[in-house]
């Protein structure tokens, strides 16, 4: 089984039931290194960024069937807090010492220099070299977008861009190269990388925009969860009402 969506009643309860049915067990007991990749646009507390609650179930999963070492990463966008800042204030950092887990700053992060010629927006690029060195499980929520119609799992590798090649040109948020093409600028950076695991959060879903505004009523109180992050991002649209076939970067991405 490599997609499953299963009813959300509690982290602990869901993503276990989540990662059992996808046989992650098994996957994840053969991996030296796991990277666990938030969802932290800005400082904002869930439904807009990750829960550290969501965050927490992942890590207890990961111990309780390997013993890989385990780094929580993000690099923010925001225009003027900085990731530990954001880590901080929305618990991170305080989960971290519990489970005694390294947080990662992807903006600051030793980089990897890649070429691919049939990148359109990024014939060159520059990514954090521990996206290649550890097992990535990706932990978007569920939002609707102004630009890409829908962010996911696939927009949520836009964190991994460093700000001194990607900010500036098309506004003051970290990422902001990534604004100009929005949806080939998403395909082009998962040509280099994609996520091995992704768990979408769709317990509550932003209903109109990624940064606030209305929460999907009801709540579309769902894990969804799968190796495939186009299937993923997929099925997430759909829990928005979207039709994904007119999202560009879900419709062409040659992984599907």
């Amino acid at each position: 089984m490599s997609l499953v969506i299963v009813d959300f009643e509690s982290y602990d309860v869901s993503i276990t039931q989540a990662l059992d049915l996808l046989g992650a067990k098994e996957v994840v007991v053969q991996q030296a290194a796991v990277l666990i990749k938030l969802n932290l646009v800005n400082a904002s507390p869930h439904p807009v960024t990750t829960a550290v609650a969501c965050c927490e179930a992942i890590v207890k999963y990961v111990r309780r069937c390997s013993q890989a070492e385990i780094v929580i990463a993000e690099g923010v966008g925001d225009a003027s807090l900085d990731t530990p800042e954001v880590f901080q204030r929305l618990g991170y950092t305080e989960l971290s010492k519990r489970y005694g887990i390294k947080l990662i700053d992807l903006n600051t992060a030793p980089l990897r220099r890649l070429e691919n010629s049939n990148c359109q927006v990024f014939p060159e690029i520059y990514l954090p070299e521990i996206a290649f060195t550890h097992y990535l499980i990706s932990v978007p929520v569920l939002k609707a977008h102004s630009l890409a119609t829908m962010t996911g799992t696939l927009k949520n590798m836009i964190g991994f861009a460093p700000p001194e090649h990607y900010a500036g040109r098309f506004g003051s948020w970290k990422k902001a190269v990534f604004h100009h093409k929005m949806q080939q600028a998403i395909i082009d950076l998962n040509t280099y990388r994609t996520p091995d695991l992704s768990i979408m959060d769709a317990s509550v879903g932003l209903a109109d925009f990624h940064l606030g505004g209305a929460h999907c009523s009801p709540p579309v109180k769902k894990i969804v969860a799968g190796y495939n992050p186009v299937e993923v991002d997929r099925e997430a649209a759909k829990l928005l009402g979207l039709n994904w076939q007119k999202i560009a970067h879900l419709a062409v991405n040659r992984k599907a």
